[in-house]
């Protein structure tokens, strides 16, 4: 059921969706006490749950899964729909790092673990909507290490995207551009001189390009790093 409440021009409009009824008491309580907080709706998962989600129009959704185990991340990824541009906090975590990468994959701005006070809650609730992100910060080195693979792997999504080579052909890239001739390459890849020749001759079909120096300066315009 939706609790609204007066005048929230000036305060952080904040919905709790959780099926634990003692939690979301408590916490209401707590988050009408502060003088920048207005609970515009509490609710429970149910059918009915988006529907008042998008009529509450807040500009954060504390989300508690619960008995919730594992994570339905379709529910996540459901509410966040239904909250438009609200920046969700899920709260009552584990300190997993799995299911802490998935839920920043499905729109999540604040991760709070099952040891936080309510302070801590409220302290999210404000950083959020303030643009900023919350999570635990022995969570944070894996979000380093996750956006860093993710980078690793850019300049051969480049290649096979912008420049539609192959693997195999991606991988001479970086021999063509040491300037080695087609028996040295056919020698460092374990491949016949021939298959090399027809390997540069479809790069250099595919990439437009009119020589080997012009297929190097071709994937370097496109980020490709040969």
């Amino acid at each position: 059921m939706i609790e609204p409440e007066g005048n929230v021009s000036a305060r952080i409009n904040v919905f709790l969706l959780s099926g634990n009824r003692l939690f979301r008491e408590a916490l209401t309580r707590i988050l009408r006490g502060k003088s920048d907080i207005c609970v515009v709706g509490v609710g429970q998962y149910s059918p009915e749950a988006k529907e008042q989600i998008e009529g509450a129009r807040c500009d954060v959704l504390l989300v508690d899964p619960g008995a919730s185990d594992p994570l339905d991340f379709c529910l996540i990824r459901d509410v966040k729909a239904a909250a438009g541009d609200a920046r969700i906090v899920l709260i009552d975590m584990a300190e997993d790092e799995a299911t802490f990468l998935k839920s920043v994959r499905a729109g999540v701005a604040g991760y709070v673990l099952q040891e936080a006070s309510a302070l801590d809650v409220v302290a999210a609730v404000r950083s959020v909507q303030q643009g900023e992100a919350v999570c635990p910060p022995r969570l944070c080195l894996s979000l380093f290490r996750y956006v860093a693979g993710k980078c690793s792997s850019l300049p051969s999504l480049r290649a096979k995207t912008q420049l539609g080579l192959t693997r195999r052909e991606q991988q001479l890239l970086p021999l063509i551009a040491q300037g080695l001739t087609n028996k040295e390459i056919a020698s460092q890849l374990n491949l016949s001189e021939q298959t090399v020749k027809n390997h540069i001759h479809r790069i250099l079909q595919r990439t437009g390009a009119g020589d080997r120096m012009e297929v190097v300066e071709t994937a370097r315009a496109h980020g490709v790093a040969v």
